[in-house]
């Protein structure tokens, strides 16, 4: 593992204050001092590119972070998550490594942000890849739901209390019913007090889909109950409250319909019937997002990342269409969702290949700022900064270029200072998992 922070310290702390008050006092009279000569290559490396109007700028108002590699070699790194397995009090990492190695690792944080790999599971051959966090069989501690791409599971791995004595996690089957499994989210859908499981399925099952956990989680597969069949190319499966009537709906994207949808969960007795809704069918090749509140109006809202597979110059149906429609936006949830599309606001154009945007509060300034990757079109890193209204204009900070292959994004605070860090991974190209921290201004 690399730690780029604790290199080159011979960097003068005195040079570091001076320039730091120069620029406070530049600010206030509006004017800006850019600082990065006074840093080591690699931290300079961390520092936010702002890009407006399609011009990149560096920006020294912007918070800073510094880039730190958890690991690499992988044989294809994709499906990440942060929780705090070992309940120490800081947040761990979960990461899948498919074919040929076959691993779930858990990479254990001292609570600064350095990680310790272990292995919780082995040997199980294809395609380990997204994957949840939860309370699975309800004993008090996290256990991790997965998919198994191609083969169509969907497996459990039982935390045993004790998840970093090295010994591999007990292993469960949801189903071996989902062709292609691709995507999962946890939430209780019929209110019994259990956490079950939905997911999707990618293009070999182009379906979504729900598990109903009984109650006896390690006595056999689950029961399977069908939400849409014939999607063509299921990716996203996130849980939220749309409709904010206190129970758990469903956010899906099709990337092949170009629709973004959310299903409305109808408990009715004893069952859970949904009800389909457009977000958006017009927005080419939605990929992978997140449920959040950004206008802070109470309710919950859409950041998503549209035009992954898409190129521009390509002999695709679309081609006609342009690079300005790989996008990153939000949906505005406007208390009404089952009334119509939702509105589409757009962070990002030209943000070629997205692939997967999240929300949070990166820069401490009360509103939610946006995560994002962009995969093979050249492959990056990049934060959105929201400057008060998310309605109005967005700034693009760089973080990582030509990083081949990015997919899944996350936002934790990794080495517990009260800021929200990033972390991300990629795969065939890069082979790596690294984390960019959070160094405030």
């Amino acid at each position: 593992m690399t730690d780029k922070t604790h290199t080159h310290k011979s960097i003068s702390e005195n040079v570091m204050m001076k320039h730091r008050r120069l620029a406070g006092l530049l600010a206030r009279l509006g004017i800006a001092l850019v600082f990065l000569a006074a840093l080591p290559s690699e931290r300079r490396q961390g520092v936010a590119q702002a890009k407006e109007g399609g011009e990149q700028t560096q920006d020294a108002t912007a918070i800073t972070f510094s880039e730190h590699l958890i690991a690499d070699k992988y044989a294809y790194a994709y499906g990440i998550a942060a929780a705090d397995l070992d309940k120490d009090g800081d947040l761990d990492l979960t990461s899948a490594d498919y074919q040929p190695h076959n691993m779930l690792y858990l990479f254990e944080n001292d609570s600064q942000g350095t990680f310790k790999k272990h292995i919780i599971q082995k040997d199980d051959p294809e395609r380990l890849e997204r994957h949840m966090v939860g309370d699975v069989d309800g004993d008090g501690d996290l256990d991790v739901v997965i998919v198994k791409n191609l083969r169509g599971h969907l497996l459990w791995f039982e935390n045993s209390g004790t998840p970093t004595d090295d010994n591999l996690w007990r292993r469960h089957i949801i189903t071996t019913n989902l062709p292609g499994a691709y995507d999962v989210a946890l939430a209780d859908f019929n209110r019994d007090g259990r956490l079950d499981v939905a997911a999707s399925s990618w293009t070999l099952g182009n379906q979504f889909a729900w598990f109903e956990n009984d109650g006896t989680p390690t006595d056999g597969e689950w029961k399977k109950h069908l939400i849409e069949e014939d999607a063509p190319e299921t990716r996203t499966m996130r849980a939220a409250d749309f409709d904010g009537d206190g129970d758990t709906d469903l956010l899906g994207t099709v990337r092949q319909a170009s629709a973004v949808v959310w299903y409305e969960n109808s408990k009715r007795a004893d069952s859970v019937e949904w009800i389909k809704h457009f977000i958006d069918d017009k927005s080419l090749c939605p990929a992978h997002g997140n449920a959040a509140d950004m206008d802070g109006d109470g309710d919950i809202d859409v950041v998503m990342a549209l035009g992954f597979y898409f190129m521009p110059d390509s002999d695709n149906p679309h081609a006609s269409r342009k690079s300005e429609d790989n996008q990153i936006v939000w949906y505005e949830n406007d208390g009404t969702p089952i009334s119509g599309r939702w509105k589409k606001h757009i962070i990002q154009t030209d943000f070629d290949d997205a692939f997967e945007a999240i929300a949070g509060d990166l820069d401490g300034d009360g509103d939610l700022d946006v995560a994002a990757t962009s995969w093979r079109n050249p492959g990056r890193v990049a934060w959105f900064e929201n400057h008060g209204d998310a309605r109005g204009k967005w700034t693009q900070h760089l973080l990582k270029d030509n990083w081949r292959s990015a997919n899944q994004v996350i936002i934790a605070d990794l080495n517990g200072d009260g800021r929200l860090d990033i972390a991300a991974c990629a795969e065939h190209g890069s082979y790596e998992l690294r984390w960019w921290r959070n160094e405030g201004r």
